[in-house]
């Protein structure tokens, strides 16, 4: 299992940018499928990004492409999201997961062991 807590969420203007940070902990995180999720108030949590366990290859679903950046560092070990350009739509509570199996492509939640309690992002108009 990997313990995740999620931080760098806030409140902020349309355009601006924001990196969200996800600590981890557990033996397993080197190994584990990386990803962020977020949730919109009355809307079904969506996959936003996938990294590989070395960080060789990412996935973004389509409407974040361009915009946010993953990352890692296994060494810290840590999982970043870097959000560019921001719009009213990514306001949404933002959560880390890690998953033992899969890929980068995994944008199920069910293939997501270890969550996070997330870190909410608002962004305004």
């Amino acid at each position: 299992q990997v313990q995740l807590v999620e931080s760098g969420g806030g409140l902020v203007q349309a355009g601006a940018s924001l990196r969200l940070s996800c600590a981890a902990s557990g033996r397993t995180f080197s190994n584990s499928i990386m990803g962020w999720f977020r949730q919109a108030p009355g809307k079904e949590r969506e996959f936003v990004a996938g990294i590989s366990w070395s960080g060789d290859t990412t996935n973004y679903a389509d409407s974040v492409k361009g915009r946010f950046t993953i990352s890692r560092d296994n060494a810290k070990p840590m999982v970043y999201l870097q959000m560019n350009n921001l719009e009213p739509e990514d306001t949404a509570v933002y959560y880390c997961a890690a998953s033992n199996a899969g890929s980068s492509r995994s944008t199920k939640i069910y293939q997501y062991g270890s969550w996070g309690l997330g870190t909410q992002v608002t962004v305004s108009s």
